[in-house]
């Protein structure tokens, strides 16, 4: 690999990582706010009933995270339906404009770096800061993958392979401006890529569900594929994909064998997180009744193995902790968004 000076670069707040509104009537189920009293067995809860809304489509993290977290409120009796909807698009932001309409604040919405990042690179005009920050639930390592049949067994080689080839080579992952695409770039410039020439060096491959991004490894449509562990972990073990290198500090639970990044040589750490906001117009006490119940789910044995089984690291934070958190992220997002040439 090209020799340069390496200076390590944490990401584990999350990133450094044209709009059309989509109402929620086109999502099916969409449920009203309880009454007074608790949904199931949820004691103290105000909430009868609450939609979750994936802001992608079905297949990828997003969509896992929101099916286990509905999954998670109906196993624990937490609330009286948890009904799961989809709407894809533009990193998540379709989804956050259709959010800035609904009339229900007993609403969630997943989002996370993803969005973060999607919202500077297209420019959109709803932000997550006009939403209700509810919480963080966890954080997730990155995995970089070739087709099982390509020529590259080492990050080192890949990454070689790359910066001699430049936009000759695809790489697929995520929504444009994520969190995928972030660490695409973060590698090229490792490798002593000009900032200033990562747009025209790297042909990324956007898309909106981790599941886009399989078929088209699968079908050897790219060279690469960047996305969360937990999507890419299947077909890694049965041999379909090769894993190169996790994005963690430490190996992922999922794939333990697989070096990490600064194990072969690169001195990166970088984490998808994922969270929940609502409404930007709800109340204090609306906020505040959202806000126990996903602590109810987090600290709920439900939650605990479905943690577990996804390999995801519990990293919780409400409230004011997360407001502050997603602050620090969103600035952080910004400036390294511009520095690796991504935005202006």
């Amino acid at each position: 690999m090209t020799q340069h000076t390496r200076t390590r670069t944490r990401l584990a707040l999350g990133a450094v990582v044209g709009v059309v509104a989509l109402g929620l009537a086109a999502c099916t189920g969409t449920p009203t706010a309880g009454g007074g009293g608790s949904g199931g067995d949820g004691g103290g809860s105000s909430i009868d009933s609450v939609a979750v809304i994936a802001p992608a489509d079905p297949g990828g993290g997003w969509d896992q995270t929101a099916r286990a977290f509905g999954q998670a409120l109906s196993d624990e009796s937490l609330v009286s339906s948890a009904p799961v909807s989809n709407i894809g698009g533009a990193g998540g932001t379709v989804g956050l404009a259709s959010l800035a309409t609904e009339g229900d604040p007993n609403t969630l919405m997943i989002t996370g770096s993803v969005m973060v990042g999607a919202v500077e690179t297209n420019a959109s005009d709803v932000r997550i800061e006009d939403m209700t920050p509810i919480a963080k639930l966890t954080e997730e390592p990155l995995v970089i993958v070739v087709p099982k049949d390509s020529p590259h067994d080492t990050l080192e080689d890949f990454i070689d392979a790359w910066v001699d080839e430049g936009a000759g080579m695809a790489v697929t992952g995520g929504s444009a401006g994520g969190i995928d695409h972030i660490l695409a770039a973060l590698l090229l410039t490792d490798a002593g890529v000009d900032a200033a020439d990562v747009p025209s060096t790297l042909n990324y491959i956007a898309n909106s569900g981790g599941g886009e991004a399989l078929t088209m490894l699968l079908g050897g449509q790219v060279q690469a594929g960047i996305s969360g562990v937990g999507e890419f972990s299947q077909q890694v073990e049965a041999g379909d994909l090769k894993a190169l290198a996790v994005s963690s500090g430490e190996p992922a639970l999922l794939l333990p064998e697989v070096p990490t990044l600064i194990d072969e040589g690169v001195d990166l750490v970088v984490t998808n997180w994922r969270g929940l906001i609502a409404p930007g117009d709800i109340s204090d006490d609306e906020k505040k009744a959202l806000e126990e119940l996903v602590t109810s789910v987090h600290d709920s044995a439900a939650w605990t193995e479905i943690l577990e089984t996804n390999g995801w690291t519990d990293a919780f934070l409400v409230g004011d902790e997360f407001s502050t958190f997603l602050e620090g992220d969103i600035s952080t997002t910004k400036e390294t968004l511009k520095t690796i040439g991504l935005i202006e």
